[in-house]
């Protein structure tokens, strides 16, 4: 699977970790996260996770700040991303079943590594259930209504 991933300066060490996972569980990553800890802005390193998943040039995008919220929100203006902000697995797990989220949002600051790297293996290895969800995932697009 391709896999773009994204962080600001919170979430450096989350991303070394989820990469080298990913990478030895034989995914391919694309890292367009900061390597530092030097202070950044997110939508810099999230903007092109979410460009790579609208495009389809990756399956899959994670993204990691210190709430989660600025990179969630806007990953989520790209057409076609459903980011997710996750906290815990099972919140991960009902996000690809339920609402085929493309896009795992994680709060640095509020989850431990251990935890964000079960989440993102967790999302990984979740397949979407469609059904009665598709019809929800669908209506999802702004539309105009009169």
């Amino acid at each position: 699977m391709k896999i773009s991933i994204g962080n600001d300066h919170a979430g450096t060490g989350y991303k070394k970790m989820i990469q080298e996972k990913l990478e030895s569980l034989g995914h391919t990553v694309t890292n367009y996260g900061t390597n530092s800890d030097d202070s950044v802005d997110y939508p810099d390193f999230v903007h092109p996770v979410a460009e790579d998943v609208e495009n389809k040039k990756a399956d899959l995008g994670i993204i990691v700040c210190g709430s989660g919220n600025g990179a969630n929100m806007t990953a989520n203006k790209h057409q076609g991303v459903r980011s997710a902000l996750c906290w815990n697995t099972e919140i991960a797990k009902l996000a690809r079943e339920h609402n085929d989220a493309n896009i795992l949002s994680i709060p640095a600051r509020f989850v431990s590594e251990e935890l964000a790297t079960e989440m993102t293996e967790t999302f990984v290895n979740t397949e979407f259930e469609g059904g009665r969800h598709q019809r929800r995932v669908d209506k999802i697009p702004a539309k105009k209504y009169c």
